[in-house]
């Protein structure tokens, strides 16, 4: 290490100073002498003490043709003064007094690695009027901030001196690295805002103990990356307003990135980061050493992997006082009871109003034009800005409503199955949208803070065909909007995506087929990539993305294309045979099953298809169209039906979600075995009967019913399938224990949502009082209610039984009589009038059809 003294020369220069004015100091000749005038000065290479030592010094030497000749000590120095030469001294210590001595005589000196250097890449001598060891800093421009030891400050300047740098005393645009004491400051906040690299005083000491490697250059990444300031250097956080599960993973964050946490209220924290959307005041007065920042400015400062401006992020509480809790629509607090059936009306018809789609296409509120309104849908239309910070705005984005839109005064159901279409179709335009401009354009762009987060081949794995795919649908939706605006019964859906098969064709299976790999990048990079986990972080949470994560994002082209195939369908049922798109429907709806057989040729025999198999043979009369490739089960749940829908009170039902269907089966009655041949059936009869099969798009609404002492676990469906005029309640009481109604109620909303292409789910799910829905699980386990649903069930079983005879009145008196006469222990009685007597007595209903039903099942 060089002596600080020898850093001011005796000229009086000191190396403190700006070094641009030495860097320019380049040996001057006139042009006005004659050639003949100059004297010819040849280059001569002096190798000082242990230099010339080196035989792999002087071999380089000689194959840069330079003469040489070696000293030992200072006295020889004035005998090696000579007009004849330029002497070049290589000296392998620059702290020895001979060192000093040369400095001090303004000697032009370097060391061994810059002629080693020269010799391997066949270049002249650089040119340094500073001793120069070595050229690992060359190129580079260095600025210094934060030291208040001048000796330190001194050190460091020498060394890079040393290396080849150049120092300037004021930050600008040249500098290519900062070196930073302290994360304030002018110069620091400069720096991070063009994306200048902060570097720690360390990355100067170890490229000075890597002096001697050849190859070595202190700009490298791989080097260079391991000495940058992290983000909280210096910083002391505490956390507020969020889950214990996240505020761990802040914690450890934030000691990755250089810094250290304590609890809230702590006086030695420099930053208190508040979870803006949940703590609506401060519990304590902060002081004003104390930044008080939303949790943008820490994922913020980890992604560009600077310590960021704190004014940009304060948290400011809000001056407006908190908005009330709304009251539910579906909890009416009339108590009299003899409204229970209007209430009940109303509040289907509210729900009604709210679940109808408006009038195509809805008109855009003044405010509408800087902001999404809270449970709208995915709409990038409304946030302009967006194409600021990302780049051009897809066309499909900047293109203006058609306001004027002829709604027909009848609206028929292929009309509204068309305009269900366009719509999901417009949503998940605006969803692709929302992929490329803050996620992929973000991480494509050059120059970013930092550097890049992703490398482009993790890029191009994660995002792959979205563009493409984009590029398509976009055409897609504009040629629906032309095709609603000027609606006709007899114009062709069909010919839309006809035209468009081929593209799909070549879009979709490059995209779907490796989804599961895109998704474990994702995974990868968010663990391994802290900058790219905070990238996430502050992307997810703009209003855009609906609370929804990239990955959750990215599986919405899985998913469209089965639910385009299904709504053609729907609307192919809805399309006169007459029509002429009801043929190219079915063309259109070919050539999409085209295009998912040949995304799913690989994947025909995974562990989803085998469970749909399984749940095609447990129920009986379970359509064969639930057998698709793009389906695979979510979940099962035993339940109990609480209403007159989808079959009678107390009938044990079976929900199977499918990530886009629900399927209803209940749970199949017992046929007398009497009149069963013992070899009709190769295998045992399924245990559950088919009732319905239903489109997870048709369902509006999920109530989720409050718990009270006459209702628990208990939800409702509020399903609107598109031929009825009004909606259906399907009302359920939950009897799996391994599943909590909540998860599975999230779960349900869920898949909805992704199968209309809307981010926000949490829109679906309502908070309901029994009593607005005449829900009630109170009578399920007694014996009366048990007796009349099992009274219900065998008259049903006896009714089909005897369907075959004549007189089927005489054989359901016979049953009951044989069943009540075995209960009793005694010979059926002759007096019909005295079956149905003892049939109105509740005492013994309950053993009376038990043991009816006992019989029948034998």
């Amino acid at each position: 290490m060089a002596d600080s003294s020898l850093l001011t020369s005796a000229a009086g220069r000191t190396s403190l100073a700006d070094s641009s004015i030495f860097d320019s100091k380049v040996t001057e000749t006139s042009t006005t002498y004659v050639e003949e005038e100059m004297p010819q000065i040849e280059t001569r290479m002096i190798l000082v003490q242990e230099a010339g030592k080196q035989e792999e010094l002087k071999k380089a030497i000689k194959e840069i043709k330079v003469p040489f000749v070696k000293m030992e000590s200072v006295e020889e120095f004035e005998g090696l003064d000579s007009p004849e030469f330029e002497n070049v001294f290589i000296v392998t210590d620059f702290r020895n007094p001979v060192f000093n001595h040369l400095y001090k005589a303004d000697c032009r000196i370097i060391g061994p690695p810059v002629v080693l250097s020269c010799a391997q890449k066949g270049e002249p001598l650089p040119f340094s009027c500073r001793p120069l060891y070595c050229t690992s800093m060359i190129n580079l421009v260095l600025c210094f901030t934060g030291f208040r030891k001048k000796e330190e400050l001194v050190r460091l300047v020498t060394l890079v001196h040393h290396m080849g740098g150049v120092i300037r005393k004021d930050f600008n645009s040249k500098v290519t690295h900062l070196v930073a004491n302290y994360t304030q400051g002018e110069k620091f906040r400069v720096a991070v805002s063009l994306g200048t690299p902060i570097m720690k005083p360390e990355w100067i000491y170890k490229a000075w103990e890597r002096r001697n490697e050849q190859d070595f250059c202190a700009a490298a990444d791989n080097f260079k990356n391991e000495f940058k300031v992290p983000p909280f250097q210096d910083c002391v956080l505490s956390f507020l307003g969020f889950s214990d599960e996240e505020k761990t993973n802040m914690e450890e964050m934030t000691e990755m990135q250089g810094g250290s946490y304590l609890p809230v209220g702590d006086e030695r924290c420099t930053h208190l980061i508040v979870e803006e959307n949940i703590v609506k005041e401060l519990p304590f007065e902060p002081s004003e050493k104390l930044y008080v920042v939303k949790q943008e400015w820490f994922w913020g400062s980890i992604q560009m992997d600077a310590r960021a401006g704190e004014t940009m992020y304060l948290y400011e509480k809000a001056n407006t006082p908190e908005l009330k809790k709304s009251v539910s629509l579906l909890s009416l607090n009339t108590p009299n009871s003899n409204r229970k059936r209007r209430r009940l009306k109303d509040t289907l018809a509210q729900l009604s109003r709210e679940t109808d789609m408006s009038p195509f296409p809805p008109r855009k509120r003044p405010s509408a034009e800087h902001s999404l309104s809270i449970g709208s849908l995915l709409d990038i239309s409304n946030t302009p800005e967006s194409s600021i910070n990302y780049g051009e705005t897809p066309k499909s984005c900047t293109k203006s409503s058609k306001n004027s839109t002829p709604v027909p005064l009848k609206q028929s159901a292929r009309w509204q199955v068309a305009k269900e279409l366009y719509q999901t179709e417009s949503n998940y335009v605006n969803i692709l949208a929302t992929i490329i401009q803050l996620f992929q354009i973000p991480l494509e762009e050059e120059g970013q803070r930092g550097g890049p987060i992703l490398v482009p081949e993790e890029i191009k794995t994660i995002f792959g065909s979205i563009p493409d795919i984009f590029d398509v649908h976009t055409k897609i939706k504009d040629d629906l909007e032309d095709l609603i605006i000027n609606w006709d019964e007899s114009k062709s859906i069909g010919d839309i995506f006809l035209k468009y098969s081929k593209d799909l064709i070549k879009t979709y299976p490059p995209f779907v087929n490796f989804f599961e790999m895109r998704k474990e990048t994702i995974i990868k990079c968010e663990k391994q990539k802290p900058r790219f986990h905070a990238f996430l972080k502050i992307n997810q949470a703009k209003p855009e993305c609906g609370r929804q994560s990239l990955v959750e994002l990215l599986i919405r082209p899985v998913q469209r294309l089965p639910s385009v195939a299904l709504l053609l369908n729907d609307l192919k049922k809805h399309t006169a045979d007459e029509n002429p798109d009801k043929s190219t429907l079915e063309k259109a709806i070919g050539s999409l099953k085209e295009v998912m057989t040949h995304i799913n040729e690989d994947k025909r025999k995974t562990e989803a298809q085998k469970q749909i198999f399984d749940v095609f043979y447990e129920v009986d009369g379970c359509p064969a169209n639930l057998l698709s490739s793009h389906r695979s089960l979510v979940q099962r749940v035993e339940t109990v039906s609480l209403g007159e829908h989808p079959c009678d009170r107390g009938e044990q039902v079976t929900l199977f979600l499918f990530n886009d269907c629900l399927e209803i089966a209940r749970k199949r009655h017992k046929v007398i075995g009497t009149f069963r041949s013992p070899h009709s059936h190769t295998r045992p009869p399924p245990p559950l009967k088919h009732i319905h099969l239903m489109p997870l798009s048709q369902i509006k609404k999920v109530l989720d019913i409050r718990e009270t002492e006459d209702c628990h676990n208990a939800f409702a469906l509020l399903v609107r399938p598109p031929t009825e005029q009004a909606n259906v309640l399907l009302s359920f009481q939950m009897t799996s224990e391994e599943l909590p109604k909540e998860s599975w109620l999230k779960m349900l909303c869920r898949h909805v949502a992704n199968t209309i292409c809307k981010a926000d789910a949490e829109n679906l799910i309502y908070t309901a009082d029994p009593e607005s829905f005449e829900v009630n699980t109170k009578d399920m386990d007694s014996t009366l209610s048990r007796a009349s649903r099992a009274i219900k069930k065998t008259s049903k079983k006896v009714t089909r039984a005897f369907s075959f005879s004549k007189t089927p009145k005489s054989a359901l008196r016979r049953a009951l009589m044989t069943s009540h006469g075995s209960a009793e222990g005694r010979s059926p009685p002759s007096n019909n009038k005295h079956v149905v007597n003892r049939l109105t007595s509740t005492s013994s209903l309950a053993d009376l059809a038990y043991e009816f039903e006992k019989r029948c099942s034998h």
